[in-house]
């Protein structure tokens, strides 16, 4: 990578005389298309041809959404466009400056209607789901409350953001009525149905290929699926291999950010403390539609609903609501900083009115290691923790008593200083399944049932002892060839430098299933687990031929330093790879010929939704307790953290080096919805931060320092023990450093991002 030879999607060349592709996109964020000419874009030197919303929904079919009543969507608009940076049409030119040079040639016409941005504002229309649940007695835990906490909390559309924005490659090949695309591509097998079905191809018709390389998609290019639909849709209609790539202010503007959720929490509290009772009533703005993999932020976190807490009543009303916003997606965490931003915030406003200090608050309700496995009331199983020793951690390493006599000491000086916790569990390996909470039960159970969370992955041996490791976790930077080729050279006794690992996907030759990729920080749990199932079976043949070459039996042969040991003596792996490509007929009986191994690793207890509504939305479950201390600066606003601790329980590390590259990668994400980003759009849904310079991310000298610990408690339900680690800080951050603020400012509405402006108003106040 330092030397620029990774292989990203503009490396790739993969066809020749691909046109390259400019899309036209929607001035208007709600509007009837009455008309679009594109005489004079065709007459343009070097355009290969246009293609228009008509062509494209003549060629194909709306993408499958999961909630009835939702409008449905084309890869390009058709009669109607809902939201500025909709695609109406697509410019193929000889190369891309041509193209959009042409693409400012066509003419469009619109009929403006009316705009939906707010979604408490949204008309009964627009809301295309409304669901209640109810778990165990909320209302009797709120009618013997000693206090009732009530607030609303929002929380913004951020973005991912990544390095590189989205790339496809498309060849339609009309002699076989087949689609290749190559794409930078996070969900090509999570969402390879959708845009089979889309194309209107049978799945062994659409071939999707990822490149080796990808810089980075926190999310943002599980939606990526759309292009490949409209370039494939494109090629197809022009009879000719496309290729797009995707700029900047495209991506701000049009390709996917998280949900904006608007969050009425209740929360009902003993005497003592002791937390009786949640009720949730959430909006959720999801965009223009509810694109696939939506309503995923919503219901991932739906197994806990009660966050670390031992709380057995709980309710929640779900709403998704439409608005004239570009369509949302997963980011970092998806549907957890929602969450915790109101809980933990909720938690620590109840400590202040009752009188007690936040940390005890939590000592006093935190699920106990003594409880695990422990089942919430909405159906979620948390695997394994030691939460208490996580915050003792915590506390530790901040120096928690310290600090509060040196918050208590500068504000005598004047000084705007505070402390803030935040407890979350961070759930990995998603249920795939849980989405279909979105419908009613009785809908639900009338289907073929969705549930479960798997992963493949193959280990081969060739005849010169080359080990190569493919995975179908589709990396976007997390490590994946790392951990691979550790955990099968550990499996097969050879060095991690011995072992080659693909990552390059492809969905007519990569083992998987509908669950694989890279998301809800799954690698770790099932990923690893099906390269530790695969090399093991590697190994288990090298043992049994190894057997009689040594004297003994397989069981009794040890694979280390690349060779084959039994009885004192021993081979090398090289002559037994050999053994099994040119000598087959030598083999022990009952061994078959060549060393490769597919294996699939699937996660235990991730049943669909049951009747009532209980679902165990994860497999894995770790634990984090934060710690930030921040400063605010009287004059400006500007927030300073000037400490955070994070302690995270995450089962098994598999590589510390790798995990506390994730924990800070967290970090940085949390801390940038915390203090920093937000997708802004005015009234009439025009986007107000288009660029980098209004659409703020931290940078390196932005990030406060961080201090990382761990608490290892192997989960019993991976295979080796690993629960993901990806995404807590981004949930945690948001809320520790909220927490901090309010504690400064001494109040109880804050709201994210805590930027130099609204901190300022709150001062003022």
């Amino acid at each position: 990578m330092l030397r620029g030879l990774g292989g990203f999607i503009d490396d790739l060349d993969p066809v020749a005389n691909a046109g390259h592709a400019a899309i036209v996109r929607s001035q208007f964020a709600h509007a009837r298309i009455t008309g679009i000419d594109v005489s004079a874009a065709l007459e343009h030197p070097g355009v290969i041809g246009v293609v228009g919303g008509a062509e494209v929904a003549a060629a194909s079919s709306p993408f499958p959404v999961g909630v009835e009543g939702a409008p449905l969507q084309y890869a390009a608009a058709v009669d109607e466009t809902r939201y500025v940076g909709e695609p109406v049409a697509v410019v193929v030119a000889k190369n891309r400056y041509l193209a959009e040079d042409a693409a400012e040639l066509v003419v469009v016409d619109y009929d403006p209607l009316d705009v939906v941005v707010d979604p408490l504002a949204a008309p009964a229309e627009a809301t295309v789901s409304d669901r209640s649940f109810s778990y165990g007695d909320p209302d009797g835990a709120f009618a013997t409350a000693h206090l009732v906490v009530e607030r609303r909390f929002r929380f913004p559309r951020w973005a991912g953001n990544p390095l590189e924005c989205y790339g496809v490659v498309c060849d339609w090949n009309h002699a076989e009525g087949a689609l290749t695309a190559w794409a930078n591509f996070q969900g090509p097998f999570t969402l390879h149905a959708v845009a089979a079905a889309a194309l209107r191809l049978p799945g062994s018709r659409l071939r999707l290929i990822t490149p080796p390389d990808s810089g980075g998609s926190f999310g943002t290019k599980a939606a990526v699926f759309s292009y490949v639909v409209l370039l494939g849709v494109v090629s197809k209609v022009l009879g000719a291999p496309v290729r797009w790539t995707e700029d900047r202010l495209e991506h701000l503007a049009a390709s996917a950010s998280s949900t904006a959720r608007v969050t009425d929490l209740a929360a009902a509290f003993a005497a003592d403390g002791e937390l009786l009772g949640l009720r949730y009533d959430v909006h959720e703005d999801v965009g223009a539609y509810v694109r696939a993999p939506e309503p995923a932020t919503l219901y991932r976190m739906h197994g806990s609903l009660s966050g670390a807490y031992r709380v057995r009543n709980v309710a929640a009303r779900n709403r998704i609501v439409l608005t004239n916003r570009p369509p949302t997606s997963l980011n970092r965490g998806f549907g957890g900083p929602q969450l915790y931003f109101a809980l933990e915030r909720t938690m620590e406003i109840a400590a202040r009115r009752l009188g007690v200090e936040p940390v005890e608050l939590r000592r006093r309700n935190l699920v106990r290691r003594a409880d695990f496995p422990y089942r919430t009331p909405s159906g979620g199983l948390y695997d394994s923790g030691d939460y208490e020793a996580c915050l003792e951690q915590t506390l530790e390493l901040a120096r928690y008593e310290e600090r509060i006599a040196w918050r208590d000491a500068a504000r005598t000086e004047g000084r705007v200083v505070g402390i803030g916790l935040a407890c979350v569990v961070e759930p990995s390996i998603s249920n795939m399944g849980y989405i279909t909470l979105a419908q009613p039960a009785d809908d639900r159970l009338a289907q073929l049932p969705k549930s479960g969370n798997a992963e493949g992955a193959s280990v081969s041996i060739n005849p010169m002892g080359g080990i190569v490791v493919r995975l179908s976790t589709t990396p976007q930077g997390q490590g994946h060839r790392t951990v691979a080729a550790q955990v099968a050279a550990d499996a097969l006794g050879v060095s991690p430098g011995d072992v080659d690992v693909m990552t390059s996907a492809d969905t007519s030759a990569t083992p998987w299933t509908v669950a694989s990729g890279s998301y809800s920080s799954r690698f770790s749990g099932v990923g690893a687990g099906a390269v530790h199932k695969a090399a093991t079976r590697v190994a288990a043949k090298l043992r049994a031929i190894a057997a009689p070459q040594l004297g003994c039996a397989a069981d009794e042969v040890d694979l280390h330093d690349g060779k084959a040991w039994g009885n004192g003596e021993s081979v090398s792996l090289r002559r037994l790879a050999g053994s099994a490509h040119w000598n087959p007929d030598g083999l022990p009986a009952g061994v078959e010929p060549g060393l490769h191994e597919t294996a699939f690793d699937a996660a235990p207890n991730l049943e669909p939704p049951d009747a009532d509504d209980r679902v165990a939305s994860s497999a894995a479950h770790g634990f984090l307790a934060d710690l930030a201390v921040v400063e605010v600066e009287r004059e400006t606003g500007v927030v300073r953290v000037l400490d955070y601790v994070t302690v995270h329980d995450a089962g098994r590390l598999l590589n510390p080096l790798l995990a506390e590259g994730q924990v800070r990668g967290g970090f940085a994400h949390g801390a940038g919805a915390a203090l920093f980003e937000r997708v802004v759009h005015d009234e009439e849904g025009n986007l107000l931060s288009g660029t980098l310079m209004d659409y703020l991310c931290p940078t390196g000298a932005d990030l406060p320092p961080l201090t990382i610990g761990h608490v290892e408690t192997p989960s019993p339900f991976t295979t080796l023990g690993a629960k993901g680690l990806g995404e807590g800080t981004t949930m945690s951050v948001p809320a520790a450093i909220g927490n901090a603020v309010a504690d400064a400012l001494g109040v109880e509405d804050v709201e994210v991002p805590l930027t130099p402006s609204r901190v300022w108003e709150l001062l003022q106040r």
